[in-house]
């Protein structure tokens, strides 16, 4: 009997465009080297299809250039190593013209650049060697030079960059007065500019009206507008009717319009017994937000986070549904009246039933009848975060995710009075089963005492007022709750007996967060995160990513409230690689501290003790730091305890560290990756001789990558 051949057709057997359309839809880093180790012809289509790069090797290492990326069209230069050290200096060991060179050989078709500026020869040399480049983002958190206004981003335009049409100095630590300056001397870049970022949290004021009105009319072609403004009316120069009118007015092309007060950026937390209202009120009127609005009819994407009041704004929104009906994101600061039906009629931001993303951030007259009609008029919303809104309770955050149990997979909530971690877990049980990001506070309350389940709690009857009386259907109005769809859907939460609760002694239903993938958490300075798995996050089998903020003042504590902080908890969440623990904002001594104080050393045991346990692969730290000496840095007992976590593969310390210090990370077998970065303003200027210096730092990326890695 004649044998019999098989033919085995394999994935090599796809034409190599199907093949490369594959490979390039690879996200993933370390999947992408992957990739190219199959065989030579995978390795040829992932370099040809790879778009992105960020450089992380050390600047004298020039033989470790790659040269084989000549299809990249982004590359990252702002994390090369010494990071924050120049990467060209003319009085630099190595050549600097030599290195822009080869920089320019090995990446010949970049057209979008990140770029660490810690001196302006950088700007001179660097960007012109790519005729071609587009997008151009500047970092920098340590100090401008002596330089004059306007001067390094002289430098930049007029460096033979004819193509740049995006601009991102949102981490570049410069004057504003530079900004205004540079566009209206270059008017022909400045007209070809679309997209301009100038949220940047080192402004100590924020752009004020003149200086926005001159950005604006001399970049009338701008798509993305992003900047930080002074709205506070007690300052010269804030940003009011006049201001906001001229960006509708000279930039009507924009799409996305962010406007930002300064303090905004911080990101400090307010206090929970906040009203919700300031002393003064921003100067701008309901009519100007109506002008502005109908002068951006193309308008997708808005922000509008002012720290001072901005009251009866009901109107406002409600003719930003009918000018911008291509918006999709909306986030709105310290504005009051955006939702307030009577007669459970909609209105005000209840009626942008586009939005996919709302943001809502110290509402000082929103309650739970508000919120349930944003949640029945904005239906698409996938993203929601509630924020400092002191009336919102469990009963009306559950009704909304109730409403958006199809839709809606990413909440925040924050700073709320009503709503700790326990019932805010509460409140998201209609979507627990479907939501793939969350942040809440850790603020332990408890649940133990149930509302009327059949009345006034959970399943209370949305045609009854807070005060007990029953709202009347309007007449001929198609946006109430007599609508058949909605009358159905509340009738059953009505009845709703939620039997899961009567079945656990903890309250709290036995399903788990299966869709759940990062998970971030807010938790005041000597608290214990133990009580997370309690209040209802037991069970997050997917979750793999977890950001934990850290906020307060130590020297307020003698010491804390427990032994440990509780990172051993998250041995509840199996599938946890990835942890962000910023500590950055809670602050301490230092350095020796006065009797019956704890220094930050130990306050940095408390934090990280039990890290060891986790199967971590990806850490960024933030040390806390000492704001009297402007000083973040690693200590003895947090090094011993992160050389405990055996898993790492990446460990970035935003802060400084001692040399020998560092040298317990070798210790760690797969560690790949080091990096000491002082990405806060501001940054030291010159590093003590006790901390990391770049020739310290070289020996220490020296002896790390000796040593050999499995994989």
């Amino acid at each position: 009997m004649a044998a019999q051949l098989t033919c085995i057709t394999t994935i090599n057997d796809l034409p190599d465009v199907i093949l490369s359309n594959i490979i390039a839809a690879v996200l993933d880093v370390r999947s992408r080297n992957s990739t190219s180790l199959v065989c030579r012809k995978w390795l040829v289509l992932e370099r040809s299809t790879r778009s992105s790069l960020t450089l992380r090797g050390n600047v004298r290492d020039l033989f470790m250039l790659p040269t084989c990326f000549r299809s990249v069209t982004h590359l990252d230069l702002s994390l090369i190593s010494p990071w924050g050290h120049p990467l060209l200096s003319p009085t630099a060991v190595s050549d600097p013209f030599l290195i822009a060179q080869l920089l320019r050989h090995a990446f010949p078709s970049i057209t979008s650049l990140v770029l660490y500026t810690r001196n302006p020869f950088t700007l001179r040399i660097l960007p012109p060697l790519w005729p071609n480049i587009k997008e151009i983002k500047l970092v920098r958190w340590h100090q401008r030079p002596q330089l004059s206004a306007g001067e390094e981003l002289n430098m930049l335009f007029t460096e033979n960059c004819p193509k740049l049409h995006s601009l991102d100095l949102s981490n570049f630590y410069c004057w504003t007065d530079d900004i205004p300056v540079a566009l209206e001397a270059h008017p022909t870049v400045a007209a070809n500019l679309t997209s301009l970022n100038l949220l940047n949290s080192c402004f100590p004021e924020g752009f004020k009206s003149d200086e926005i009105s001159s950005i604006t009319r001399a970049c009338p072609n701008l798509k993305e507008f992003r900047v930080a403004c002074m709205f506070d009316p007690r300052y010269i120069g804030f940003v009011g009717d006049e201001g906001l009118v001229s960006i509708a007015n000279n930039c009507p092309k924009l799409s996305v319009l962010h406007l930002a007060d300064t303090s905004a950026l911080s990101n400090a937390r307010g206090d929970r017994n906040d009203e919700g209202f300031t002393q003064e009120d921003a100067k701008f009127s309901v009519s100007t937000l109506i002008e502005v609005f109908s002068g951006l009819p193309i308008l997708e994407e808005l922000v509008l986070d002012v720290c001072n009041n901005v009251r009866d704004t009901g109107p406002a929104l409600e003719i930003l549904n009918k000018k911008c009906p291509k918006l999709r994101s909306l986030k709105l600061g310290q504005f009051h009246g955006v939702s307030m039906p009577i007669e459970s009629k909609l209105d005000g931001v209840a009626l942008c039933e586009g939005l996919q993303s709302l943001s809502i951030r110290n509402v000082g007259d929103l309650n739970d009848m508000g919120l349930i009609a944003i949640g029945r008029g904005c239906s698409r919303l996938t993203k929601f975060e509630i924020q400092g809104c002191k009336k919102i309770t469990m009963r009306g955050m559950r009704t909304l995710a109730s409403l958006l149990k199809n839709t809606l997979v990413d909440v925040k909530i924050s700073c709320c009075k009503n709503l700790g971690a326990s019932y805010s877990l509460k409140a998201l049980e209609p979507i627990q089963e479907r939501i793939q990001r969350l942040h809440i506070d850790c603020v332990w309350d408890s649940v133990e005492e149930f509302e009327d389940l059949d009345g006034y709690g959970y399943g209370f009857d949305l045609n009854v007022n807070d005060g007990g009386e029953a709202l009347s259907n309007s007449a001929g109005s198609g946006d109430t709750f007599e609508c058949e769809e909605d009358a159905f859907m509340f009738k059953q939460q009505k009845r709703c007996k939620y039997e899961e609760v009567n079945c656990h002694a903890n309250g709290y239903s036995g399903r788990s967060w299966d869709q759940l993938q990062s998970l971030s958490l807010w938790i005041e300075v000597g608290e214990l995160l133990t009580p997370l798995t309690a209040a209802g996050l037991e069970d997050c089998p997917n979750l793999e990513e977890i950001n934990i903020k850290v906020e307060g003042d130590c020297r307020l504590w003698s010491k804390p409230s427990g032994r440990e902080f509780g990172l051993s908890t998250l041995l509840y969440y199996p599938m946890l690689s990835k942890m962000h623990l910023d500590c950055g904002d809670t602050i301490g001594y230092a350095h020796t501290a006065p009797s019956g104080q704890m220094d930050l050393s130990l306050w940095e045991r408390f934090y990280l003790f039990g890290i060891g346990n986790l199967s971590l692969t990806e850490l960024d730290y933030w040390p806390p730091q000492d704001r009297d000496v402007n000083q973040r840095c690693l200590s003895l007992p947090a090094a011993g305890l992160l050389q405990e976590c055996v898993t790492l593969r990446k460990l970035f310390i935003h802060g400084t560290a001692h040399e020998h210090f560092m040298m317990f990370f070798l210790r760690i077998p797969n560690l790949r990756d080091v990096q000491l970065r002082e990405d806060y303003y501001p940054a030291p200027e010159n590093d003590m001789s006790t901390e990391m210096r770049a020739d310290s730092l070289s020996r220490f990326e020296a002896a790390l990558n000796r040593r050999p890695i499995s994989d």
